[in-house]
């Protein structure tokens, strides 16, 4: 293995141990990319000011909308009881016996209505709590559970999520967050039945060897039961609001592409792509409506709350933009070293099937960011013409394109220096020692899914 080689793996794993040990990845980020810049004898100086915040600021630029508005949304159905109400509703009809079941579902219904993946964590968190005391479950297998319901199909498998790794293929593909509806929820299925046979089966092992909850723990949090909370039926108005805008506005006649003419766009914004901008766009209208929508719903609970809550929102928004963008400059630092186009000519083009090739870049590059959104990134703009390229002359859809990216993005990108990782054991209060090993688990199991169903469709695309 070379020096260029040696330089990116001792950077990659000093970021991931320094993680791992709940150090911040926004200071640690750029360190260890002036390491690996050092060690492959690059200016340090230039490196970091043009290389790292040029790319940095960039992903801020082009994404820093939907992160702000996502993160409002969420809040605003956090602050007026929705989240809680439609995961109480979830916890009582499923109940203690089907407690990982419903902790998933909660998670599931929420972040595939457009509810960020942080503020998911937040809201269901007391709720599995009080699920797996009262079932006996271990406490340590909650941040697995979340993380089998907000973490896989409803970011990025199933067609129409709302979350911004199914919408970064966008760019590059021309497509919408649609795209290829039955590989991604044949690939939702395959993980979530995989992932509750992973659970109840560690639940099983648990339970033989006698281990319960468990006492003493960090973070319990207090269901508060005397709180007003809105019908569930009109709590969930709010995500069936942004699901419906998002595809109106998407795959009808009234399309956000037919908004503006072509002449107008190319004289007032002549560097606005249409293709490229309009998904982005659909989705800023569609959380729009469900932020009015939102704040619509029990206003009572408003007073004193509203400018805590907006607060609160847009300064959860900055953390997670600046984490991720963190972790994307120290990937676009790594992707303009000497060892990294060995890694690319060795690894990116690994398979003669495009969807495998393509599979296997965003893993490996979520892998190294430690971020789905900055892999998913960085690997279609390094690649993602020539696997179009690719793609056209071995029949493959730029929809199946887009889903295998996107669903690949969710793969390795939750290694331990993972931003949602960290926080979300944060959380709960439990220490990568305690849970980790099941959300790894997770990891494994979405990104062996990803694979089979890249392989399948290449050979039937083949025949």
């Amino acid at each position: 293995m070379s020096l260029q080689v040696v330089a990116i793996v001792l950077a990659l794993g000093l970021l991931m141990v320094l993680a791992y040990r709940g150090l911040p990845v926004i200071l640690f980020a750029p360190v260890c990319a002036l390491l690996a810049a050092g060690l492959s004898g690059r200016m340090l100086l230039p490196t970091y000011t043009d290389t790292f915040m040029k790319s940095a600021s960039d992903y801020i630029r082009a994404f820093f909308p939907l992160f702000l508005m996502g993160a409002v949304f969420g809040k605003l159905m956090e602050a007026n009881g929705s989240a809680a109400s439609i995961a109480g509703t979830i916890a009582r009809v499923l109940g203690p016996r089907r407690a990982i079941l419903a902790v998933v579902l909660a998670c599931a219904v929420l972040t595939y209505g457009g509810v960020s993946l942080f503020v998911v964590a937040f809201a269901v968190y007391p709720f599995a709590s009080a699920l797996f005391r009262e079932a006996d479950i271990p406490k340590r297998l909650i941040p697995g559970t979340i993380a089998l319901g907000a973490f896989t199909l409803t970011m990025d498998a199933l067609p129409g999520s709302p979350q911004i790794q199914n919408l970064i293929p966008t760019r590059f593909f021309g497509t919408d967050a649609y795209a290829a509806p039955l590989l991604g929820i044949i690939g939702g299925l395959m993980v979530l039945l995989g992932g509750l046979f992973w659970l109840n089966r560690r639940r099983a092992q648990a339970a033989s060897a006698g281990e319960g909850y468990g006492s003493g723990h960090r973070n319990e949090p207090e269901l508060n039961e005397d709180e007003t909370r809105p019908h569930p039926a009109l709590a969930s108005l709010p995500l069936l609001l942004v699901l419906l805008t998002n595809f109106v506005l998407s795959r009808t006649t009234w399309s956000v592409t037919g908004w503006y003419s072509s002449k107008s766009l190319a004289q007032d914004h002549p560097a606005v792509e249409l293709a490229v901008s309009a998904p982005t766009w659909s989705l800023i209208v569609a959380l729009m409506v469900g932020i009015l929508a939102a704040l619509a719903i029990n206003p009572a609970r408003w007073k004193g709350r509203l400018s805590i809550a907006l607060t609160a929102a847009t300064s959860g928004a900055l953390l997670a933009i600046f984490n991720t963008a963190s972790e994307v400059g120290f990937g676009h630092v790594v992707k303009a070293l000497p060892g990294f186009r060995l890694i690319q000519d060795a690894v990116f083009l690994i398979s003669p099937y495009v969807l495998v090739a393509e599979a296997v870049a965003v893993n490996v590059l979520a892998g190294i960011t430690g971020s789905a959104s900055g892999g998913l990134s960085i690997a279609l703009e390094v690649m993602g013409s020539r696997y179009l390229e690719l793609a056209q002359s071995q029949g493959i859809s730029p929809e199946q394109l887009h889903r295998i990216a996107s669903m690949a993005s969710g793969g390795m990108d939750t290694l331990p220096h993972n931003g949602a990782v960290i926080t979300l054991l944060a959380i709960t209060g439990l220490t990568h020692r305690e849970s980790y090993p099941d959300i790894f688990a997770i990891t494994v199991l979405k990104t062996v899914t990803v694979f089979t169903l890249a392989l399948a469709a290449s050979w039937f695309q083949g025949g």
